[in-house]
C-alpha cells in the first residue's frame, strides 16, 4: 500500500473516526472525513476539533496539507481505495441496531472498485462483518467479498483522555474475511499505528472487543455490588480494595463508582449477550447480571444521599443538590450515558433542586436545563449554599481541599476526598 497515492475514506467522525482521519493524514494518506453532521464538517473546516484527545491544532495542520476534506457528500467518497466504517451501533429496546452500519455499508458500496478495502470498526457482535456487511456491499456493489475487493474487521481501542496510550501506541486487532484481506487491512494500519495484532478472522476479531468490555463490565458490577453490602456490613470496601491491590499476582484493581457511562460498557456486552442467545438459546447470565448491577447504582447513589440527608435533618426534596461532574469519565467531555445524568434525573424527580458544574462538558450537547439542572462554576459560595454535593467525576481539575473545606456534606462517589466529618465514601 503506497501511503500518499492512496484515498482513504473514514466514514462517521465521532471520537473514533476523526481520531483516525487525523492520524491517516498525518503519515501521509489523502483522507475523506466523512460525516452526515453538518455541524461536525463546519468545525472540521474551520480547522477546530470537538473531540478533546484530538487538538484543534492537529486538525487545521491536516487541513493545511491539502490531503484532508471534510464533508458531508457522499461522492467525495469516490475513488477510495481504503474505507473505513466509524459509525454508532446503539441499543434499540435492548436490541442491536446496526442501521448506521447499514447506512454506511450502502454509502460505500455505492463507489466500491475492484481491489479496494472496506474496513468495519464499529462494535457489533460476532459475524457482523461477514454475515451483514459483506452481503450488503456485494448487493449494491455486485463485487464479492474476498474474490473482488478485501473486507475486514479491527475494533476500536481508544480510551478518551488516557495520554500513554493512544490510537498509535495501543496495538490495534486485525482481521479480514479471508487471508489476502487480512493482510492488507494489517498493510493500513501498520502505517498508522506502532503495533498490529492479526487474528484468523473478522468473528475472532469482533468477539476480542466485546471480551475487552464484558471483562470490565463485570468487574465494575463486582465491586459495586460489593461496595453495597459492605456498607451494610459496616465494612470499609475502599480500605480492603488498597490491600486486595497490593498482591502481585493473580488481582487486578477495579473500584466501585456510580455506574458506568460512555458507548461501551451500557451496550457493548448486551450486543455479546443478544448474539449468544440467538445463536445458542442460552443466556449470558453474567453479563445480564451485571447489567443489572450497574444499571441500578445512580439509584443507589440517591438512596444514600437521601439518607446521609436525613441523618441531618434534611428531606432530598427540598435539599439543594450540587453534581461535581458530569462526563462519564474523568478529564474527558464525553457525558454519553453518564450515570451523573440519571442521578439528576431522579434528584429532579424527587424534588431537589439540581446544580452541577464541569469544566469539560459542552452544555448544548447535555440540554440541561430540559433536565432541570443549572450548570455552574465549582468555587465555595457554591459549595457552602448546597446542602449536599456528590462527586460523581473525579476530573483532576476540581478543587477537593475547597470541596472537603466548603460543603457541608459530601458524598463521594470516587473515595477522591480524605476522610472527614462531612465526607462520606461510597
Amino acid at each position: 500500500m503506497g501511503v500518499g497515492r492512496d484515498r482513504v475514506a473514514i466514514i462517521g467522525q465521532g471520537y473514533i473516526g476523526l481520531a483516525l482521519a487525523v492520524r491517516a493524514t498525518e503519515v501521509g494518506f489523502d483522507v475523506v472525513a466523512f460525516d452526515v453532521d453538518e455541524s461536525r464538517i463546519d468545525l472540521l473546516r474551520s480547522g477546530a476539533s470537538y473531540v478533546e484527545d484530538v487538538s484543534s491544532q492537529r486538525v487545521a495542520a491536516a487541513l493545511a496539507t491539502g490531503r484532508f476534506l471534510a464533508s458531508t457528500d457522499p461522492e467525495d467518497l469516490a475513488g477510495f481505495d481504503v474505507a473505513v466504517i466509524t459509525v454508532q451501533t446503539p441499543l434499540r429496546e435492548g436490541v442491536p441496531d446496526l442501521s448506521f452500519v447499514e447506512t454506511a455499508g450502502c454509502l460505500v458500496a455505492r463507489h466500491l472498485r475492484p481491489g479496494a478495502c472496506v474496513i468495519l470498526e464499529s462494535t457489533t457482535y460476532p459475524g457482523t462483518t461477514e454475515e451483514l456487511l459483506g452481503p450488503l456491499l456485494e448487493t449494491e456493489s455486485g463485487l464479492r467479498p474476498g474474490a473482488d475487493f478485501h473486507l475486514g474487521y479491527s475494533p476500536e481501542r481508544i480510551d478518551p483522555g488516557n495520554q500513554t496510550w493512544t490510537l498509535t501506541t495501543t496495538p490495534k486487532v486485525v482481521s479480514g474475511v479471508d487471508e489476502a484481506s487480512r493482510a492488507r487491512v494489517e498493510a493500513f494500519y501498520g502505517a498508522l499505528v506502532d503495533r498490529t495484532v492479526a487474528v484468523s478472522g473478522t468473528r475472532e476479531a469482533e468477539l476480542t472487543k466485546l471480551l475487552e468490555n464484558t471483562f470490565r463490565h463485570v468487574n465494575i458490577a463486582l465491586v459495586n455490588e460489593l461496595a453495597v453490602f459492605a456498607n451494610d456490613l459496616g465494612i470499609d470496601v475502599w480500605e480492603a480494595i488498597g490491600a486486595a491491590a497490593t498482591k502481585p499476582f493473580g488481582y487486578l484493581r477495579f473500584t466501585p463508582g456510580p455506574g458506568v457511562g460512555g458507548h461501551c460498557l451500557p451496550v457493548d456486552p448486551t450486543y455479546l449477550s443478544w448474539k449468544v442467545e440467538r445463536g445458542t438459546g442460552d443466556r449470558f447470565r453474567f453479563v445480564e447480571l451485571a447489567n443489572e448491577i450497574n444499571a441500578r447504582m445512580p439509584d443507589y447513589v440517591v438512596r444514600r444521599l437521601t439518607a446521609g440527608l436525613t441523618a441531618r435533618d434534611m428531606f432530598v426534596h427540598k435539599a439543594r443538590v450540587l453534581l461535581v461532574g458530569l462526563a462519564f469519565k474523568p478529564d474527558t467531555a464525553d457525558a454519553r450515558g453518564s450515570p451523573a445524568l440519571r442521578i439528576a434525573e431522579l434528584l429532579v424527580a424527587a424534588g431537589a433542586e439540581v446544580h452541577a458544574s464541569d469544566p469539560h462538558v459542552v452544555e448544548e450537547l447535555l440540554d440541561l436545563p430540559s433536565l432541570g439542572v443549572d450548570l455552574v462554576e465549582l468555587g465555595a459560595d457554591e459549595l457552602r449554599a448546597a446542602d449536599a454535593v456528590i462527586v460523581v467525576t473525579d476530573h483532576d481539575e476540581f478543587d477537593y481541599d475547597a470541596i472537603r473545606a466548603h460543603a457541608p456534606y459530601v458524598l463521594d462517589t470516587r473515595h477522591r476526598l480524605d476522610p472527614a466529618p462531612n465526607v462520606e465514601h461510597l
